[in-house]
């Protein structure tokens, strides 16, 4: 966007792009959301940044009355394959403070010296930066919404002292953290011992169809689905943990119980990354319509459609694996058969009891479980050896081509299953799968061509958004009343 697009939009007040980028006004040393009612600022007074790490390392505060770190992610670093998408995906994740920034560097290909160079130079700030700012998002959220003990709250959100804490929320914010929850609203009261949290997300969102896409392919004792909820287990750094994400209302509210706090970044990051809460919907559908009339009907029918992403990315891949030419049933319940023969048990919770299987668990005892081909077993306990130990990589903040490249490297691994994990992993918003079996039928429902080389070629014109028009694909293929057959990966990838 140009100066002069960013400042109508602030002159507007559009709530459509908070958190795309911050407005920093020099009369008053803060910076706002797009949205923030206050008096638009004159525009030489007016500087837009990307990040809000770029505003707090040019001396800017939040402002108190917008909450601009309360906006939604930007959908632009799913868009963005570069080094600075891949960089903003990872933070999200944690790495930082997991692996340190080193550890991001090494996960991205360049020295820590080049990285630091290149993210401050495109995004303004540093990764020390980015993720400082990802920690001080974290806390405003905990501190406004919820109970938990401010030293509690501090570690949670990854700080390594309640000091560092302390001063990097002044700064931020330019209150001292008490100060900071006592401008909230009451918090929502929590079950005991876990976490009760509202999911920013830009309206409107296809929660039908999300809630409806993890029940057909929920996974038995490891995820549990209703027509209003999403619940699961997950291992994360610190141990196991569980969430659900619900309606509540016109929200949607994250209940979630951790074996260590400080891991709820990391699960805050991949729940939204599950449910596409980044996405910017509106532009998506406007883009859709205007690029391919032959999708207005469906956007119209199903506005704000999200692409479903992973809580896993490695799970994600045997998921994926397993679902090859199967039914989603038939999928579903093989991979209910693997977790409950391999899968570590945990306390029972709301319907659930376990962990899916590790890598080293599928890898050495898969071909016990597995009632698929021989030779899809054998690329599946391949697939899993090379991610337990290291061999494959896969993440949110791999390199799309790269990522692609190694994954059709593996046996058993064709282009169908690499371009659909890198849609759910990657959360690449233009991914289109031309030999998908319920692709092509959502086609032919909306007047579109069923051949693979012609939907191809008529959907190049709705780049960079052919994993939603996929996704719409998808839906009127479901809606259709034809009945089940055998699939492509698509239908029994769950």
């Amino acid at each position: 966007m140009t100066f002069d697009e960013r400042y109508r939009a602030i002159d507007a007040r559009d709530a459509r792009f908070d958190g795309q980028f911050v407005t920093a006004v020099r009369t008053t040393g803060i910076y706002c959301r797009p949205s923030c009612p206050a008096r638009t600022p004159k525009p030489g007074n007016v500087t837009f940044y990307a990040t809000s790490a770029a505003a707090h390392e040019a001396g800017y505060r939040a402002c108190k009355r917008c909450l601009p770190e309360a906006a939604p992610g930007s959908p632009e670093w799913d868009l963005r394959g570069d080094v600075a998408g891949r960089a903003m995906r990872l933070i999200a994740d944690g790495v930082v403070e997991r692996e340190g920034v080193s550890g991001l560097a090494r996960r991205l290909g360049y020295s820590v010296r080049h990285l630091s160079r290149l993210l401050t130079l495109e995004l303004g700030a540093g990764p020390l930066a980015l993720a400082r700012a990802h920690r001080a998002q974290t806390a405003r959220l905990l501190l406004t919404g919820t109970e938990l003990p401010v030293a509690d709250v501090a570690f949670s959100a990854g700080f390594a002292s309640i000091r560092q804490f302390n001063d990097t929320v002044r700064e931020v914010f330019g209150m001292p953290p008490t100060a900071l929850r006592a401008r909230a609203h009451p918090a929502a009261p929590a079950a005991s011992g876990g976490l009760d949290l509202l999911l920013a997300h830009r309206a409107p969102i296809d929660l039908d169809g999300l809630f409806a896409w993890f029940a057909a392919r929920a996974v038995s004792g490891v995820e549990v689905a209703t027509a209003d909820s999403f619940a699961r287990t997950l291992a994360l750094a610190g141990g196991p943990a569980w969430f659900r994400v619900g309606r509540d209302g016109g929200e949607l509210r994250l209940r979630a119980r951790l074996t260590r706090l400080s891991d709820l970044p990391q699960l805050l990051a991949r729940v939204r990354r599950l449910f596409d809460l980044d996405a910017d919907p509106l532009a998506v559908d406007r883009a859709l319509t205007a690029a391919a009339p032959e999708l207005a009907s469906l956007v119209a029918a199903c506005p704000g459609i999200r692409v479903p992403g992973t809580a896993d990315p490695h799970e994600m891949l045997i998921r994926a694996m397993i679902g090859q030419q199967i039914t989603v049933r038939q999928a579903t319940s093989a991979l209910s058969a693997l977790a409950a023969a391999l899968g570590d048990p945990l306390e029972a919770h709301e319907g659930t009891d376990r962990l899916f299987p590790t890598m080293a668990a599928i890898a050495e005892h898969g071909a016990e479980t597995l009632r698929v081909p021989a030779a899809r077993i054998r690329a599946v306990r391949g697939a899993a050896a090379a991610l337990a130990d290291g061999a494959l990589e896969l993440g949110p903040g791999d390199d799309p081509v790269a990522q692609r490249a190694a994954l059709l490297a593996m046996p058993g691994i064709g282009p169908w299953t690499a371009d659909y994990v890198r849609m759910r992993v990657t959360g690449d918003p233009d991914v289109f799968l031309p030999g998908d079996v319920a692709a092509r039928a959502g086609a032919v429902r909306a007047g579109l061509p069923a051949d693979p080389r012609a939907l191809s070629a008529r959907l190049e014109r709705v780049a960079p958004w052919r994993s939603y028009a996929t996704a719409h694909l998808w839906r009127a293929a479901a809606a259709s009343a034809r009945p089940a057959r055998p699939s492509t990966p698509s239908q029994g990838a769950p």
